[in-house]
């Protein structure tokens, strides 16, 4: 192989590259750090959100159970003391 020509391959291989560099460049760096701080704000946001309806959602499950053992206990302690009752009555 012609050495010339690898030379010559590997300018043009680095102009094109270059060239395509220059054209798909990203913004200026304080737009892109503009544009990554809104992401991160973005970012954050979402995961509060996310936090917020799981303690929302735990929130209700725990009161929802607190209402079915406070409604256990409450039957439970009406049978004892209808129990208890009867036990009186009976003596």
């Amino acid at each position: 192989m012609n050495t010339g020509k690898v030379v010559a391959g590997v300018v043009a291989g680095m102009a094109a590259g270059a060239a395509l560099g220059v054209l798909f460049a990203p913004a200026k760096g304080s737009k892109t750090r503009k544009k990554l701080l809104r992401k991160k704000d973005d970012a954050i946001d979402e995961v509060k959100e996310r936090v917020d309806e799981l303690v929302t959602g735990l929130t209700e499950r725990l009161q929802a159970a607190k209402t079915e053992v406070t409604n256990m206990l409450y039957h439970k302690a009406g049978n004892h003391v209808d129990e208890l009752r009867k036990a009186a009555s009976a003596s």
